[in-house]
């Protein structure tokens, strides 16, 4: 029996090309934020189902939190979303900037 989360998986090219609807978009009381329901909102806004201001307020995000979503998404693709890797892709990021001696 195939299992359920299969379905569920989509890879980078499915969240940015998609067609989302609001219906797609995870509930307004969402609290427990995976790497699927991020994407959605950033592929959202994006396609244009939702503005950046209505999605911040509709999830109660900061715009900076929002922001740092689009970000890891662009860098790092969906595993940049993981809370686990967060760490390790701000110490990257920050060492990038940084000039070596």
């Amino acid at each position: 029996m195939p299992s359920r989360n299969l379905s569920r998986r989509t890879s980078d090219a499915d969240i940015n090309t998609h067609p989302l609807s609001l219906d797609d978009l995870p509930p307004p009381e969402t609290k427990r934020w995976v790497i699927r329901r991020k994407a959605q909102v950033v592929a959202g806004v994006r396609n244009g189902v939702i503005s950046l201001d209505d999605a911040c307020k509709r999830y109660k995000l900061s715009l900076e939190e929002f922001l740092s979503w689009q970000r890891l998404i662009d860098n790092h693709g969906l595993r940049g979303l993981r809370t686990t890797h967060l760490q390790k892709y701000r110490i990257d990021t920050e060492h990038k900037g940084t000039p070596k001696h």
